[in-house]
Formats: C-alpha cells, sequence, structure tokens
C-alpha cells in the first residue's frame, strides 16, 4: 500500500465520499493499491479497466469520434474516462489513466506519454475543489516504472483535490463559527 493510496481513503472517509477508477495502462494497478488500505471498502465504489479501445467508448461512455479521430491517448478521453466510471459506479469522485508505457508508440505518441485525470462534486458545500482536472506527464524509464508512476500521479492529483476541499471546507466552518471574520 502506497502512502498515497492511505491518504486518500482517509480524507475519503472523514468526507463521506466515494472513489471510482477507470485505468488502461495501469490495468488495475490503481485499484489494487487503494484496496490494499484497511477501510477502503468504506469509500471505495470499483474499477473499470478498459485496456481496449471499444471498451472505452463501451463501458465509460468515452466518444466514438474522439476514439476515432485521436486515440484513446488524449487528454480528452482521459477526462471522459474519469466522467464515465464516476457516473457509471455512483462515485463522487472518479480518477483514470491512459498512456504508452512500452514498448512501442501508440496513436502516433511516445512511450512515457501519460494522461490522468479525475472528475469530482462540484457546488455548494464542496470548497474550492471539484469538476474536471487532466495532466499530461511524459515519463521516462521501463514499462513497469511508467506504469507504476502514473499510478502514483493519478492518486497525487486526487490526493491534492481532496486536501484542497477539505481545507476549503475547514475554513468556511471557522468563518461561520467566528462570525464571519
Amino acid at each position: 500500500m502506497s502512502s498515497r493510496a492511505a491518504d486518500v481513503v482517509r480524507l475519503l472517509t472523514v468526507k463521506g465520499e466515494t472513489l471510482a477508477v477507470a485505468e488502461s495502462l495501469t490495468g488495475g494497478l490503481v485499484a489494487a493499491d487503494i484496496t490494499t488500505v484497511p477501510g477502503a471498502s468504506k469509500v471505495f465504489r470499483g474499477s473499470v479497466t478498459a485496456y481496449a479501445t471499444e471498451l472505452k467508448h463501451r463501458l465509460l461512455g468515452v466518444d466514438a469520434t474522439l476514439l476515432e479521430q485521436r486515440g484513446a491517448v488524449n487528454p480528452q478521453v482521459a477526462a471522459q474516462m474519469a466522467v464515465g466510471v464516476r457516473k457509471a459506479l455512483g462515485a463522487d469522485w472518479g480518477i483514470a489513466t491512459t498512456g504508452v508505457a512500452g514498448p512501442d508508440m501508440q496513436d502516433g505518441h511516445p512511450v512515457g506519454t501519460v494522461f490522468v485525470a479525475l472528475d469530482g462534486p462540484i457546488g455548494p458545500g464542496s470548497g474550492s475543489a471539484g469538476g474536471g482536472k487532466v495532466e499530461a506527464l511524459r515519463l521516462n524509464g521501463g514499462r513497469e516504472e511508467i506504469r507504476m508512476e502514473s499510478v502514483r500521479s493519478v492518486l497525487a492529483l486526487l490526493l491534492k483535490e481532496l486536501a484542497s476541499e477539505h481545507t476549503g471546507n475547514e475554513r468556511a466552518q471557522d468563518t461561520e463559527q467566528n462570525g464571519g471574520f
């Protein structure tokens, strides 16, 4: 278990929120990392490993034209995967990974091109975080290093949002308790 996964589970538990994961190049490694954390069952809804491109459309609702024109290694695809898994599994947060772990190029992208994404709650009471975010990564190393760094990166992206949202809520509560000052 990684400390990032433990921190994600802890913050989701405190907030009473849930997580779903959509994975391509990581092939289930994100879900495996999260589920090694004791108590993960309180917050982890499940995952979809959509390794084949057509499954990204069929199971996660990624736009078929986008996949046909741009391929699976694309920031919009990552974003739509996060939205799709969040909706499909009924979670507060969805995170996704797509990219090229190697050994060969894919869709014209070199090995190490990775996109990680999240989709989360927005609106009253959600703090400053939420909505959708995508990060483009250019990773070095072999196939395993790229896959493991992709796991670390998507969990770090989620952790940053959860921590930001958590801090925002604490500030809002503190302001209310102190009469707005």
